[in-house]
């Protein structure tokens, strides 16, 4: 790396980050180009490595003593790490300066982008005479204006709306197409004649985003959604990493996280991270905490992102503290007129059947506030069939649009939210056992940084933003991963075993479909989540698969609690009943259930009892 430290790690990276939130950029160390980007904000790359390496070696760096930009051993430790180097602003000041320079008659286009993203940029405000419609393409090798394909913003000034759209060449038919055309995607013509006028020029191409001009530009929604269009284009044309449908975008869980921050609403990367991955590893998520926390709107938000029609593919429905049966989720035949099956008034049996008629699709069931009514009375079929596979049988007799016996799609994702209080039944193991638990638990520093960044929630920035990663992300969940070349493997498998022996001593070991489930989420996050380490990811599988098992009486769940602190440290530390408050999170391996464990602890000793769900 040039001479720079070799052991820089994203923990190191993400810690210098958290420095920086909490000292401000000193005088002198602000970036005028670059800027790294984590969890939409923006840091000074030449400052965060400086500062990483006190992490990982002791020391501050002089900044004076490397460069930065692209190609620097700089950028590449950032890189390497999973972290995002962006150009300083530069798209959005291109911008302003290009809708600006469009209502005069100033025909140069010298100081704008060459290139972006790895495409090059060409900006035309006319030749000789001042265009009606000028415009911003962005090319790569071997696509030009006169003969290709390529992302396009056209300004459409006596209409005063800025399309960024699939870009067709006029002058000649390109060689390849984009596959929105087969698709039946409406063009920039078919746009203007629902408004009864017609665009002059570049009616061929396809609408991707319409910007009223006149309602201002929210910079940071429209660089996003150039980004997504961006990423289609570099599949279609053979540039893409991952496995993905012809025209279709790769499965990028930053992506999320980078539109997630524009809505107002506030999550750790990690959290956000360790939702997606968990949707992947099984299609069935728990999210469980306080009331307000957040659960519902996280899992709503990544709904509608990945999602291109919220109103066909997403299904949230309240649970019903008078919900006895499976009837309120699949309905029932009517008992008084044979050939008739009275469907939930929730739409939950169409969800079904539209994700059944369209694999490639996700489709979303949100059951909000899961623990009103016993989950076993009413999700028993739902829990049977996503271990078995086997199919849920309806009705005996031929009903029109309705099988007799339906089987889950594995393009179907269950996300079912939880609160803990004394108005609702607490979750039994079994159900528990057969999904990832997140537990939303807000710290007093999380709860200064909302203060501190609280804004108007405009949740509508996601909306559609991932649906041209949809097919990846089913893709993704529906592929098995390769586990016997799982990177530190070895280790993982001998602190499972450590955890294993402690959970068998009160009978609460875990069998081989929870093993298998925290492989599969362990390799999706080393795939998909390059900020993750591998300590990180095997934190998150014990928090969500192991420590929820554990429930009971202080003398039967006491030493267990005790010997996983002991685990989840580095080094020897202080016994855990000799502890009153966590110490700092550089003494734990695995801190998110450390605190846990410490919480549960807590619990047992004050009440005799305790059980993962109300710690």
């Amino acid at each position: 790396m040039g001479g720079l430290p070799t052991n820089i790690r994203a923990e190191h990276i993400i810690r210098a980050i958290q420095k920086i939130e909490d000292e401000g950029v000193p005088a002198q160390a602000h970036s005028s180009t670059y800027d790294l980007l984590y969890k939409g904000k923006r840091f000074p790359p030449k400052l965060v490595l400086s500062y990483a390496n006190i992490f990982a070696n002791g020391v501050e760096l002089d900044r004076n003593s490397f460069r930065e930009g692209k190609g620097t051993p700089c950028f590449e430790i950032l890189e390497s790490n999973g972290f995002e180097i962006v150009a300083k602003d530069l798209l959005s000041k291109m911008l302003k300066r290009f809708l600006e320079q469009a209502q005069t008659s100033d025909l140069r286009t010298r100081g704008y982008l060459g290139t972006y993203e790895g495409l090059s940029v060409k900006v035309s405000f006319g030749q000789g005479n001042v265009a009606r419609i000028p415009w911003i393409s962005f090319l790569a090798d071997g696509q030009m204006t006169s003969r290709g394909i390529y992302p396009v913003f056209l300004f459409y000034k006596d209409m005063g709306v800025l399309i960024l759209a699939y870009g067709i060449s006029e002058t000649n038919r390109p060689q390849i197409m984009w596959p929105i055309e087969k698709e039946g995607g409406e063009t920039i013509r078919a746009y203007f004649k629902r408004r009864g006028t017609s665009p002059g020029r570049y009616g061929d191409s396809f609408v991707y985003r319409v910007y009223d001009i006149a309602e201002g530009l929210d910079y940071g929604s429209v660089e996003l959604d150039l980004k997504n269009l961006i990423g289609e284009y570099k599949m279609i044309l053979g540039n893409g990493m991952g496995k993905t449908l012809p025209g279709k975008a790769s499965f990028d869980v930053a992506s999320f996280v980078s539109a997630l921050s524009l809505t107002g609403l506030i999550f750790s990367e990690q959290l956000v991270s360790r939702f997606v991955l968990s949707l992947l590893a099984k299609p069935f998520v728990i999210l469980s905490g306080l009331a307000g926390s957040g659960k519902t709107q996280l899992a709503i938000s990544f709904a509608k992102w990945v999602c291109e029609d919220s109103g066909e593919q997403i299904c949230v429905v309240p649970v019903g503290a008078d919900w006895t049966n499976r009837e309120f989720l699949l309905g029932y035949p009517n008992a008084l007129e044979r050939g008739r099956y009275v469907k939930p008034d929730n739409g939950v049996l169409d969800l079904l059947l539209r994700a059944i008629e369209n694999r490639d699709k996700p489709y979303f069931l949100i059951l909000d506030e899961m623990n009103l009514s016993y989950v076993e009375r009413y999700f028993a079929d739902f829990l049977s069939a996503l271990e078995s596979g086997e199919e849920i049988p309806l009705t005996e007799d031929k009903v029109e649009g309705v099988p007799k016996s339906i089987k889950l799609p594995d393009n179907l994702f269950i996300i079912g939210t939880i609160n803990v209080d004394e108005t609702t039944y607490m979750f039994s193991p079994k159900v528990l056992d057969r999904a990832n638990v997140i537990e939303f638990c807000i710290m007093l520093d999380e709860l200064e940084t909302y203060l501190r960044e609280l804004k108007p929630l405009n949740k509508e920035l996601v909306l559609a933003k991932g649906a041209n990663q949809a097919a990846s992300f089913v893709a993704c969940a529906r592929d098995s991963v390769d586990l016997q070349n799982l990177v530190d493997r070895d280790e993982i498998i001998r602190v499972l075993k450590l955890f294993f022996v402690e959970l068998k001593s009160v009978h609460a070991e875990f069998g081989y479909r929870t093993v298998n489930e925290m492989f599969r989420f362990i390799s999706l996050g080393k795939n998909l989540c390059k900020s993750l380490t591998t300590d990180m990811l095997v934190d998150a599988a014990i928090i969500q698969k192991l420590l929820p098992k554990l429930h009971g009486s202080r003398k039967k769940v006491g030493p267990v609690l005790k010997a996983f602190w002991s685990l989840c440290m580095k080094g020897e530390g202080m016994s855990l009943d000799l502890i009153s408050e966590l110490p700092a999170v550089e003494t734990m391996r695995y801190p998110l259930s450390a605190e846990k464990i410490w919480r549960m602890y807590r619990i047992a000793e004050d009440n005799g009892f305790t059980s993962f769900a109300e710690a």
